[in-house]
């Protein structure tokens, strides 16, 4: 990789920015991406009713497809989720109900609008649903026309059924098929669409090979694999989960304010890297901002802030959550556009214990650990450090334009508000 200088503006912006882990052949796909013939996808299964941003890396790698002249496909799982990829895990996925794939799919759509300009013709983006072939495989003709191509031997060396077997977890059939079925969306969206690319993240590399050798056998053009990195944060942890759980993409699930928080909150030694990845900030910009040090660290951090937030909520959304932070912060009041919990009134009229108020307001996973952060003194009402667990609340509490302020730290701030 280092010795490969890419002439495509595709492969520049994708090297130059950290997306790359493996290719199948860089210079074949160099060629392709120079003369705007590629056509990649990436498969989204529909497990949640939202994508979270573990999957930001992947959404921003069909975004920089489309902006460097080539077309991207964001292929909805609903065939594949039916079965449940094994990737990764050591039990088995939850089998979906068709009504709760179908929402979870209506919802995971959402955040695409934003980085992708959809439409029929030259490079629009395409979405499309595995489940519209998927679910019309008749058994036998897919055993001989497909399965006949896969090999049980290579299939069990596969990690994601090795590893599972070496722990000796169970596999279910059902899931051992996963990577046939995900071989042959590559094949059909090769058939329909002319798409020669399948990017995905590292651990999907096995999968995405297993398409390119299916494709071969199938007599398809030559196909093309591309994997990113596995992103993890400085400090080891897993990108994309906090205290209060995933960062989801949808607004109803995770608040412009929430989101654009997580941004602001990176560690230092991975602003430069997330500029590159999560944000479409010119790279000399980039490097000015990662040339920052000790506290004007600070600006870069609420530059990625405000252009990763810009990108999926839209700008207007990126000033209010920029401005709430900077109330509650540098201000130090509530500001009424935090993230809102609402409790009754007559609730807080006969008076909520501040355990349960904790618990309700989703900053602390239960009672005893809001009993914990008490004793470290890490909650706060109105501003004031809580000391004693056995306070309640009331609507003499109601201060802040008519709600409580409760905080867990210095960062996580949501607002009581009683309703009749």
């Amino acid at each position: 990789m280092s010795s490969f200088t890419p002439k495509s503006d595709f492969l520049q912006v994708m090297t130059e920015r950290g997306f790359i882990h493996q290719c199948s052949d860089l210079a074949g796909l160099d060629a392709l991406a120079s003369g705007g013939k590629l056509v990649g996808y990436i498969g989204f299964d529909c497990t949640a009713p939202s994508l979270h941003v573990g999957s930001m890396v992947q959404i921003m790698c069909l975004h920089w497809l489309q902006q460097t002249g080539n077309r991207p496909i964001a292929l909805m799982g609903g065939g594949t989720t039916r079965v449940g990829d094994p990737t990764g895990r050591d039990e088995s996925r939850k089998i979906l109900t068709l009504e709760d794939i179908e929402r979870n799919k209506n919802g995971i759509k959402q955040a695409f609008s934003r980085f992708l300009t959809f439409g029929d013709t030259g490079t629009d983006a395409l979405m499309t649903d595995n489940a519209e072939w998927l679910t019309k495989l008749n058994w036998i003709e897919m055993l001989r026309d497909i399965g006949k191509h896969f090999s049980v031997n290579r299939m069990l060396a596969m990690d994601s059924v090795k590893l599972r077997l070496e722990r000796e977890h169970e596999m279910s059939f059902i899931e051992f098929n996963y990577m046939i079925l995900q071989a042959y969306d590559y094949v059909v969206l090769s058939q329909r669409y002319g798409c020669n690319l399948q990017m995905g993240g590292s651990d999907q590399w096995g999968n995405i090979v297993n398409g390119l050798d299916l494709g071969r056998r199938m007599g398809t053009p030559q196909l093309y694999a591309l994997t990113t990195p596995l992103i993890t944060l400085a400090s080891g942890a897993k990108m994309g989960k906090t205290a209060s759980g995933a960062v989801w993409l949808n607004p109803d699930m995770k608040s412009p304010y929430e989101y654009w928080q997580f941004w602001r909150n990176t560690e230092d030694a991975d602003v430069a890297r997330f500029l590159k990845l999560f944000t479409t900030l010119p790279m000399s910009e980039i490097e000015r901002l990662a040339a920052l040090q000790g506290a004007e660290i600070n600006e870069a951090k609420k530059a990625l802030a405000d252009a990763a937030t810009t990108l999926l909520h839209g700008p207007a959304a990126a000033r209010v959550a920029a401005e709430t932070a900077r109330k509650t912060f540098e201000d130090g009041i509530a500001a009424d556009t935090l993230p809102t919990v609402t409790v009754a009134g007559a609730d807080l009229m006969a008076g909520l214990g501040v355990l349960n108020a904790f618990v309700t307001a989703g900053l602390t996973a239960s009672t005893g650990e809001a009993r914990r952060q008490i004793k470290g003194g890490g909650l706060r009402v109105n501003g004031i450090v809580l000391t004693n667990e056995h306070a309640m609340l009331t609507p003499a509490d109601a201060i802040n334009e008519g709600a409580i302020k409760l905080s867990m730290g210095k960062k996580r701030h949501i607002l009581l508000r009683p309703v009749d």
